[in-house]
């Protein structure tokens, strides 16, 4: 069994930093890969597939250059291998119809970024220990 690994789809450095720094915080020591636009998830999440070794969790931001959070969203959904991947998106969007259209394309989870660090970081060593240690999947 691989180490289980993070997703990170995050094109703010600010934001990437303060994850990386509240999984740190948290004594989330898993694997994090970024990636700064919904272009490069897909294709970090088609390697994956490729030789076996996909995230345990994808943390997805909305607001992305190149495919937006939600088209990331909605290919791994139609993929096979990859429809039942958890995915969480963690935005700073306080929109109604973007935590709508999340659920309607099939998200895990929707959560909205806190403003403070230690908010963050408590919602961080949350989604960390829930997704990487209690949550179970099918197999891929």
């Amino acid at each position: 069994m691989h180490p289980k690994k993070i997703l990170l789809v995050e094109d703010n450095p600010d934001d990437v930093e303060l994850t990386l720094r509240a999984l740190r915080k948290s004594r989330i020591v898993n694997e994090v890969t970024v990636a700064t636009d919904g272009e490069e998830a897909l294709k970090i999440l088609s390697e994956g597939q490729k030789n076996d070794s996909l995230p345990a969790v994808v943390l997805l931001d909305l607001k992305l250059p190149k495919v937006s959070g939600f088209d990331v969203l909605k290919q791994v959904r139609a993929s096979e291998r990859t429809k039942f991947l958890p995915v969480v998106i963690l935005t700073s969007s306080k929109e109604e119809s973007d935590l709508i259209n999340g659920y309607s394309l099939g998200v895990n989870s929707y959560i909205r970024k806190p403003v403070d660090f230690i908010e963050f970081a408590e919602v961080a060593k949350n989604v960390g220990l829930y997704w990487l240690l209690l949550n179970e999947v099918p197999p891929m």
